[in-house]
């Protein structure tokens, strides 16, 4: 069944199409940070990381949420901030080792 979610996202998110990638994942963010889901945020942070979304933009998708879904998604915030400072931290990691 993961399998079969995972080719959804792909077929999805990476079908070429007007909206980018990147894009689709910054949208996938922000109804992960309104759903409340700890993994959609932490995986769709890396995921419009991975094509060429920025904090800045990582953050102002998640401050849209916070306004669509008020006091509660405000609290979800904290999974995006935690996913980028360990997302960072990988980077700097893997870039250590070369």
């Amino acid at each position: 069944m993961a399998a079969s979610f995972y080719a959804l996202h792909d077929t999805v998110v990476n079908k070429k199409g007007v909206l980018s990638t990147k894009e689709k994942e910054l949208i996938a963010l922000g109804l992960g940070i309104s759903k409340q889901c700890e993994y959609c945020i932490y995986f769709h942070t890396a995921r419009a990381m991975k094509n060429g979304a920025t904090e800045e933009e990582i953050l102002e998708a998640a401050s849209v949420a916070i306004y669509m879904g008020g006091g509660p998604t405000f609290s979800y915030v904290k999974y995006v901030i935690d996913a980028l400072e360990d997302i960072s931290a990988k980077e700097e990691s893997k870039n250590g080792r070369k």
